[in-house]
């Protein structure tokens, strides 16, 4: 398995991607409920980029 990332510098994607880290404890019919919760938890933090205050244009 390869190395997770430390962080991606969005805390929103950090946190999706924190998911991730139970995987190796799971047993392998478990991911796809595991993969479909980081993947609506990154899709949140996308749709919200707009929201962001610091955002530039």
């Amino acid at each position: 398995m390869t190395d997770l990332p430390e962080e991606t510098g969005d805390e929103r994607a950090d946190a999706a991607l924190g998911g991730l880290a139970q995987l190796g404890t799971l047993p392998v019919s478990a991911h796809v409920g595991v993969f479909e919760e980081v993947f609506t938890g990154l899709e949140q933090a996308l749709a919200s980029v707009d929201d962001t205050p610091d955002r530039r244009r």
